[in-house]
């Protein structure tokens, strides 16, 4: 029997409420993975439910995963079987590759990346033929929002968010149609597809949603708020023949409305399912009570929100501190300064961040660090398998999976040189489309072509061997096969750059590594581009146990679910934070408000707030003004002028400008 002694009375009430609608409002550090991870053992080992009856879906599959090994390590192996502990997109891709069939896809589809995306984008563009310029990111980021919003191509110019005014938004249309014709005969999906397509699949055919909703007769939704249009629906078809939902969300921490999320499905719980439950999770086990406070201080301004105040038992801990900085340069200046600090009292690099509302905050600390010799990592930079050499081994993994996945097919077809030019691909091209049969299979009717009867004779040897040894193995000879490594020698000049793309390619095979050591009999190809095209950016973040010893610097979005001993939240101003665009646009603000909090709430122990009193702006310094935000509770913190060093030591001040100075002379040698 599983014990939930150890939980608080909230959770354990969250915990033993399994019939019926729950709402679980988990406020900030307030144990939430702990108490689901808890709800699903007490159902499988408590009350016996089979596993393969209860769904938990979380949005990274970084949650999905640690919410996996917590269940493990609770629950025999014996009583999880056939326990479904994924993501939304994951859930999804599971449906389709069983029902998809019934829209008029073949099963083993391919799903397209951004790049594979634009292409198809830039071909329906080049049709339009309208004269007029169009931005392909604008045209693609515009067929997205259509299909998280469930609207179909045909259903778009009937729809709210079609102007016939605008030029864009007729572009829009003929490539939105273009764009999903094409993918359907390449049998291929977008990543908007996934959930989009399930809805769809829902919809037309209510007999699978009943399939679905009476094999997953218990189900959790973590970080509800943060679910969009799509997701609602798909939550409502699974629940059509029960009512056993329990979300688990917090209202104040919904900052993702330009991905698309609705605040009000949480907001409106209640009246969608009248009979929940609800219980709010308002112990905070993370941060101390001066910054608790100010937190509440915050949101509580909101008006727009489920009323829940949260409390801890850390009374004692550092008052946050307000510091006005001189300009930007300064700011960053004083807080690299203060990192210093910290880190010469005995203080881990890893245990500090430095949060923000935009990049263009960054450069001035990069430089900062830089100079003053400050280990650091940046959230959100490139994702390793967006780098082109490992995109070039994904499209062989793809086309050896999919060979009608023609957009793959072209990306290697030459790579490395086959001989293969643009004026032969143009002429199969041309063959393929007056037979209307798929680019590799007029290639692999080739006899003549010496590159093109090879790069078919590699991929079908390739289809075996995959089939015949294991994933790693495979790949490492592929890798060789086809002379990769030489091609990037030939590709690059630097020797320095030429051996880091080659690293890249060793970790791309260290990665399959260790993706065969996980999975192990499950550790197949399809199984394996599969998990490359759905890793999210939270997947990319080193867990606690690898991160490294250096300061960590994101945007607030990236911070949400993170927590670190020592936060610097900079840029406390108007037009920052809150930001121009939502006060020019008259936009509500409480998403903002929300984003704040969300910062103050990533702070353990330590809670920085910066802001300059003037910025260069369009090459001339203006006057900025403090965040109406932390103006509403000047109580809750102290505030310093930082312009002279604040209340430095001269002794400091002097040790400051020797090591800073020292330092910034070092670089430059």
């Amino acid at each position: 029997m599983i014990s939930l002694n150890g939980l608080n009375p909230e959770q354990r009430e969250a915990a033993e409420t399994v019939n019926g609608p729950v709402l679980i409002l988990a406020g900030a550090g307030s144990g939430k993975t702990r108490t689901v991870t808890y709800r699903i053992a007490h159902m499988l080992d408590n009350l016996r439910i089979p596993g393969k009856e209860i769904l938990a879906v979380s949005f990274t599959n970084k949650a999905a995963q640690e919410m996996k090994e917590r269940v493990a390590h609770l629950v025999d192996s014996r009583m999880r079987k056939g326990l479904t502990l994924s993501t939304f997109h994951s859930l999804g891709l599971r449906i389709l590759r069983e029902d998809i069939h019934h829209l008029g896809y073949n099963n083993l589809f391919t799903i397209y990346d951004q790049a594979d995306q634009m292409s198809i984008v830039r071909e329906g563009l080049k049709n339009y033929k309208s004269g007029k310029q169009f931005d392909r990111p604008t045209i693609m980021a515009k067929i997205g929002l259509l299909k998280n919003n469930g609207i179909s191509a045909a259903e778009f110019s009937t729809s709210k968010f079609y102007d016939p005014e605008n030029n864009y938004d007729g572009a829009t249309e003929y490539v939105y149609h273009f764009y999903q014709e094409k993918l359907q005969f390449y049998n291929a999906l977008d990543f908007d597809d996934i959930l989009f397509l399930v809805v769809k699949l829902f919809n037309e055919f209510p007999l699978i949603a009943k399939k679905y909703s009476e094999r997953f007769k218990y189900i959790m939704v973590d970080e509800y708020q943060d679910t969009n249009n799509l997701q609602f629906t798909m939550i409502q078809a699974l629940t059509s023949t029960h009512q056993n939902i329990c979300v688990v969300g917090d209202d104040d921490q919904a900052i993702y409305a330009f991905r698309g999320a609705d605040i009000s499905n949480i907001l409106n719980f209640e009246k969608q399912y009248p009979s929940t439950k609800v219980i709010k999770l308002e112990e905070n086990y993370r941060s101390t009570f001066p910054i608790l406070n100010l937190a509440n201080e915050v949101i509580k301004e909101n008006i727009h929100r489920k009323a829940k105040t949260m409390r801890t038992s850390i009374m004692e801990g550092n008052l946050p501190q307000l510091w006005a900085a001189g300009d930007s340069d300064h700011e960053a200046s004083i807080v690299v300064e203060e990192i210093i600090k910290l880190q010469a009292h005995g203080l881990a690099l890893s245990d500090m961040a430095i949060l923000y509302r935009s990049n263009t905050q960054v450069p001035p600390f990069e430089d900062q660090l830089r100079i003053s010799q400050v280990p650091y990592n940046i959230i959100g930079g490139q994702k390793f398998y967006e780098k082109k050499e490992i995109k070039d081994i994904i499209a062989y993994l793809t086309v050896i999976q999919n060979t009608r996945d023609e957009l793959a097919l072209r990306r290697i077809l030459n790579v490395p040189n086959r001989g293969i030019g643009s004026v032969t691909l143009n002429k199969f091209l041309a063959i393929a489309a007056e037979k209307k049969k798929h680019l590799f299979n007029v290639l692999a009717e080739e006899t003549e072509h010496e590159g093109i009867v090879d790069f078919i004779q590699l991929i079908r040897k390739y289809q075996r061997v995959f089939n015949e040894q294991s994933l790693i193995n495979a790949i490492t000879h592929m890798v060789e096969e086809v002379k990769y490594y030489d091609f990037i020698e030939k590709s690059y000049d630097s020797a320095k750059l030429m051996e880091r793309k080659k690293n890249d390619v060793k970790n791309f095979i260290l990665a399959a590594d260790r993706f065969q050591d996980k999975f192990q009999e499950d550790a197949n190809l399809k199984n394996f581009v599969e998990r490359l095209l759905l890793a999210d950016a939270h997947d990319t973040q080193s867990s606690n146990e690898e991160k490294k010893n250096e300061v960590t610097l994101m945007t607030l979005h990236s911070s949400k679910g993170l927590e670190y001993d020592n936060i610097f939240l900079i840029g406390m101003e108007e037009e920052i934070l809150p930001h121009k665009k939502t006060i020019q646009d008259g936009s509500d603000i409480n998403e903002e408000r929300r984003l704040c909090y969300v910062g103050i709430t990533r702070a353990r122990k330590r809670l920085i707030m910066t802001y300059a009193k003037e910025r260069k702006m369009y090459n001339k310094m203006i006057p900025r003004f403090k965040s109406r935000f932390v103006i509403e509770i000047p109580q809750l913190y102290k505030e310093l002028d930082r312009t002279n060093f604040g209340e430095m030591s001269e002794d400091e001040v002097k040790d400051f400008k020797k090591n800073f100075f020292g330092n910034l002379m070092g670089s430059l040698k």
